[in-house]
């Protein structure tokens, strides 16, 4: 049994492949193939792209004329779809406009006119879609898959392993992760993948860790990217609905068969208030792990599958 490891850039963050395989030429092949998978989704769903088809479909918003999709993102659309309705309106693609009242790197506050002109543009609801097309009726809305696409490219990464026959592997990507079968190695103690769930104040430091089982664990973080302004801190997830910061939990990871069902759940975790996001995961019928505002832990899966978290 040969152990591949290779590292690479995607999705705005680095991104590594471990696999365990018996044949070097099928790794090969089978980390070709992921990379291509994963580069195949950035270049379709990046905003930051020109020619990515979120960009055409934000181009067209408010001209009048739908823009053809495909049955992958009408899929994805419809997975949004239930995410918003099951998140009582807080998953929400259309908010990533928000993020234009926002610049974390500017060391200074949006005032409410900003925030105030861009909220008319957030709302799932307005979204017109059927099975092959698209449209934002209102100039300036943007969908952004932003919220999905990196845990989606996880479960595809994933596919394309299992295509090739490879059985032992881990995906990394930025964070968001997808475990097959066992690594090398494991005991019945450690039967799944060690996993360090970071410090969001230590910044090279695990809070805790757990040994991941087959499916995927994504997280999610406001310590990334903040402002410190008289004394309370602004964190990057915005309220759908205020265009303000939530005030919530500081880091929530869920785990779950699908890394995309994983990364929405513990996205609609951190819009929420800290003890409702805490009962919303306690009903959640999936292991998870939540770090508070006074950095204490919580959840199923560190009392499950605690490690060290050296």
């Amino acid at each position: 049994m040969v152990r591949i490891e290779h590292s690479f850039k995607a999705m705005g963050g680095p991104c590594c492949l471990r696999i365990n395989v018996g044949d070097e030429a099928v790794a090969d092949s089978a980390v070709k193939a992921v990379v291509a998978e994963v580069s195949r989704l950035e270049m379709k769903y990046s905003r930051y792209l020109d020619g990515s088809l979120t960009s055409r479909i934000n181009s067209a918003a408010g001209a009048g004329v739908p823009v053809s999709i495909d049955p992958e993102t009408s899929a994805l659309l419809g997975y949004a779809d239930t995410a918003w309705r099951e998140s009582g309106g807080l998953f929400d693609l259309t908010s990533g406009v928000l993020r234009l009242a926002w610049d974390f790197k500017s060391g200074r506050c949006p005032d409410e006119l900003e925030i105030e002109a861009l909220l008319p543009l957030v709302g799932w609801d307005m979204v017109q879609r059927d099975q092959g097309s698209v449209y934002l009726p209102k100039v300036g809305m943007e969908l952004d898959f932003g919220g999905c696409v990196k845990e989606y490219a996880a479960d595809s990464a994933a596919m394309q392993l299992r295509r090739h026959g490879v059985t032992s592997a881990l995906i990394d990507l930025a964070g968001d992760m997808v475990a097959l079968g066992r690594p090398q190695g494991a005991t019945r103690e450690t039967s799944g993948w060690p996993i360090g769930i970071r410090h969001p104040v230590e910044k090279d430091h695990a809070m805790a860790g757990v040994y991941l089982p087959e499916g995927g664990l994504a997280s999610s973080g406001d310590y990334e990217r903040c402002l410190h302004l008289d004394g309370k801190r602004y964190g990057h997830i915005l309220h759908p609905r205020t265009g303000w910061p939530v005030q919530g939990l500081v880091a929530v990871s869920v785990l779950a068969e699908q890394c995309l069902v994983a990364g929405s759940s513990a996205t609609i975790a951190m819009l929420k208030p800290a003890d409702e996001a805490l009962d919303w995961l306690h009903n959640l019928g999936l292991p998870w792990f939540a770090i508070d505002a006074d950095l204490n832990c919580h959840g199923s899966l560190m009392a499950s599958q605690h490690v060290s978290g050296e």
